[in-house]
């Protein structure tokens, strides 16, 4: 573990540092199977080895999204005058609270929802990762020939000047889920090639991708506090019915739409177009 996560951490580090992106996915996939062989090479197989393959999945995980992160705490730090040291001491508070924060997140989300059974929550990430633990672990034979020939669908692909990742993020998500992403990849195409001038649709795209950030931590939020809601009941007595009568899908459509349109025309005020 300490290894791996030395390795990957800096491969994470220098990602994130030249393209601005963190392939924390892969890589924690990467590790799961390499941990998940070595492991059962050890003697150690079933369900102990399943889960000393998600701690060490856990634990690398947490390593590249921390080193990544920290890698822009450091350039912005840098440019406002702040030293690493100061940084370090607030970015392990925020890694303790962090942690208590998501710990009483997942057990909210699970005692409320679930993640397993009818109506639970979608964890399309913790699926897959369990289908490469169960077979590496079980007596199955590996899709080892699916594995290499993922790895040289990425090479083409990323030799094509397509985003690998995203690609293979449209693979495993559920419908519902690549619905939006779809929808926000058409208005990031529109509002980044509006202008001929590149410096101006840059900066569109930068702040278009500022708002859609705030769309996604703000579902988050909004997701957690519906948990709360449930939790005690109150869900059922807010509950007025018309989510499930065509109204209330033709209003969710409506209200859908009007997102769209606001962060398209809110992401043209990034730079104003000055080709004529």
């Amino acid at each position: 573990m300490a290894i791996i996560t030395f390795l990957f951490t800096t491969v994470a580090a220098r990602a994130i540092a030249i393209v601005g992106m963190n392939p924390v996915s892969g890589m924690t996939l990467m590790t799961l199977i390499l941990s998940s062989v070595i492991l059962v090479r050890a003697g150690l197989s079933g369900p102990a080895g399943m889960v000393s393959a998600l701690i060490i999945g856990g634990v690398v995980c947490t390593a590249l999204s921390t080193a990544g992160a920290f890698i822009s705490d450091l350039k912005v730090g840098y440019w406002l005058g702040s030293t690493p040291e100061k940084q370090e001491k607030y970015k392990f508070l925020g890694i303790i609270v962090a942690s208590i924060s998501i710990t009483g997140v997942i057990i909210l989300l699970n005692k409320v929802y679930g993640f397993t059974g009818e109506g639970r929550l979608a964890a399309p990430q913790a699926n897959a990762m369990a289908a490469v633990i169960k077979t590496l672990m079980s007596k199955a034979t590996a899709p080892w020939g699916l594995y290499i020939a993922g790895g040289f669908m990425a090479l083409i692909l990323e030799m094509l000047g397509i985003a690998p990742l995203a690609f293979a993020l449209g693979m495993y998500l559920p419908i519902e889920l690549n619905t939006p992403i779809l929808v926000g990849g058409l208005v990031a195409y529109f509002v980044s090639t509006r202008s001929k001038d590149k410096e101006v649709n840059k900066k569109r795209k930068e702040r278009g991708t500022l708002i859609a950030s705030g769309f996604i931590a703000g579902g988050a939020l909004m997701g957690v506090l519906s948990a709360l809601l449930a939790l005690p009941g109150w869900n059922k007595v807010l509950n007025t019915g018309i989510a499930e009568k065509p109204i209330g899908e033709m209003l969710s459509v409506v209200l859908f739409a009007g997102l769209c349109v606001y962060l398209y025309l809110d992401s043209k005020k990034g730079a104003v177009d000055k080709v004529v």
